[in-house]
């Protein structure tokens, strides 16, 4: 069989602007090269992001039109796909992601870590998630939810094969990106998928985003790397690739031999 394959789908997104977003998102699911098995899109693909009371109208509800929209896309196109939105929760709003899988089923993960002004408008999520996917078991974290090693070292013992990192990371900041995605990879013995969002924010505060959607090999090398342009970052995640580095490393047994420990 051959390996799983994932696209990391970068784009720019207009804020607040819902319709449009779901718009690209739709073009870009059906346009994809055939047996691309997950799309993985950036952060807030589906709404975009200002922190003032424009969010509140942008925001989606999980049963809502526009998700039911990029699923039946997603159907289409035989892919699973991982997008941002704003969620309009009832009794608050976050910063999602959901999860939606070719056979219908759905998960969601919401930003555990708010960065800058999305305190200020924004509730934080308070659970990992862990799902199946066509690469194996696998975690989600948004953006600024890299920079935090426990994230990183609660998911080595869920035995997770992939990470996948929605971003919207500012561009004069892209390194650090780099760095975080490549460390997220090695000190789990992992996949890593980090798709970030390119282009810039008009709304609010203007902001110039990094883009730099990366596919990292469990090794901590770099597998593949988009610039700044509106592209698909194609890969395949070969899960002989994952046990051989693991083999190499050992440091993923070890670690779930010592928490089962008395």
């Amino acid at each position: 069989m051959s390996a799983p394959t994932v696209a990391a789908c970068q784009h720019a997104i207009a804020d607040c602007d819902p319709a449009a977003n779901v718009a690209t998102v739709r073009t870009r699911l059906t346009g994809l090269a055939d047996r691309v098995d997950v799309a993985v899109f950036p952060e807030y693909a589906l709404t975009g992001f200002v922190a003032d009371d424009r969010v509140s109208d942008a925001a989606l509800a999980r049963d809502g039109a526009e998700l039911a929209t990029i699923a039946d896309a997603a159907e289409r196109a035989g892919t699973a796909a991982l997008v941002g939105f704003v969620e309009d929760a009832g009794d608050g709003l976050y910063n999602t992601l959901g999860y939606l899988g070719r056979d219908g089923e759905r998960s969601y993960y919401r930003k555990r870590h708010l960065w800058g002004d999305e305190t200020d408008v924004l509730d934080a999520g308070d659970r990992r998630t862990v799902v199946g996917t066509p690469v194996g078991r696998t975690a989600f974290l948004t953006c600024y939810d890299l920079n935090f090693v426990r994230e990183s070292a609660a998911l080595v013992d869920a035995d997770i094969d992939a990470l996948f990192v929605p971003g919207a990371w500012p561009a004069a900041h892209g390194a650090n990106w780099d760095l975080l995605l490549r460390a997220r990879a090695l000190d789990g013995v992992r996949w890593v998928v980090g798709c970030g969002r390119t282009g810039a924010r008009t709304l609010g505060d203007p902001r110039e985003y990094a883009g730099r959607s990366a596919v990292v090999r469990p090794d901590g090398t770099v597998r593949a790397r988009l610039g700044r342009d509106e592209r698909d970052l194609v890969a395949p995640l070969d899960p002989a690739i994952l046990a051989e580095q693991r083999a190499l490393v050992g440091s993923v047994g070890e670690s779930r031999e010592r928490s089962a420990r008395p």
